[in-house]
């Protein structure tokens, strides 16, 4: 029954609330929904990154050769992992018998073929969740302005009707507090997956410069030697 009556309560004081604080409750709501609707996109497909990363690795590095490997990689369309090595197997295809006085030349243009790549995997993991930092820093300043606001009305309020007792203020505060509130409602899942999923992000690159490294290692031991294994 209590819950009742503050739910109740609560929007009441919303349907009750002036038009900047109305205006402040859509704009937080609607910064709530976009990052909730990025949390779970982003969610799902570092998710799903860190898993097929596992399982291209696993084949990578149990494949008899590189032919083999090249093979199975289309399995594997959700890994970074498996776009750098498709990226450096297309720039490995162009060597050559011809090439060979090249050679330190065309695994630099190799190396730098992986890292674009790399850098282009994780620009793609990071667009949007930038928004979720500017959620979790700016939603409390903009609840708060609507509390502000909102204590300032009450104020005036207080000196046109000359009373200052509780039954006059309480409402008017009330109504002032909810931004401030749906504010930090707003910011609190924001930041948390903000950290999270920069955490994600930065361990997805760590993977892919050891890759990176690791692959280099293997195309100059071996495939430039004339050797096909790895």
């Amino acid at each position: 029954m209590p819950s009742t009556h503050i739910q109740a309560g609560v929007v009441g004081l919303i349907a009750d609330a002036g038009p900047v604080a109305k205006l402040v409750l859509f704009v937080l709501l609607a910064a709530s929904v976009f990052c909730w609707a990025i949390i779970l996109m982003k969610w799902r497909s570092l998710k799903r990154a860190i898993q097929q990363n596992t399982e291209f690795l696993n084949v990578f590095w149990h494949g008899k050769n590189i032919d083999e490997i090249i093979e199975k990689v289309g399995k594997y369309g959700s890994s970074p992992i498996a776009a750098v090595f498709q990226s450096g197997v297309k720039e490995l295809k162009k060597l050559s018998a011809t090439d060979a006085a090249n050679a330190s030349e065309r695994v630099e243009n190799i190396y730098r073929a992986l890292v674009r790549t790399s850098n282009a995997e994780i620009a793609a993991y990071e667009h949007h969740v930038g928004w979720l930092a500017t959620t979790a820093s700016a939603a409390p300043f903009v609840g708060l302005f609507g509390t502000v606001w909102g204590i300032m009305n009450s104020f005036q309020s207080i000196g046109v009707t000359g009373a200052a007792n509780l039954a006059v203020v309480a409402p008017g505060i009330s109504e002032a507090l909810i931004t401030t509130a749906t504010g930090i409602a707003a910011a609190v899942p924001a930041v948390i997956a903000y950290n999270h999923f920069v955490g994600q992000i930065k361990r997805l690159s760590v993977e892919m410069e050891c890759f990176t490294h690791d692959f280099l290692n293997i195309i100059q031991r071996n495939v430039l030697a004339g050797r096909k294994g790895h």
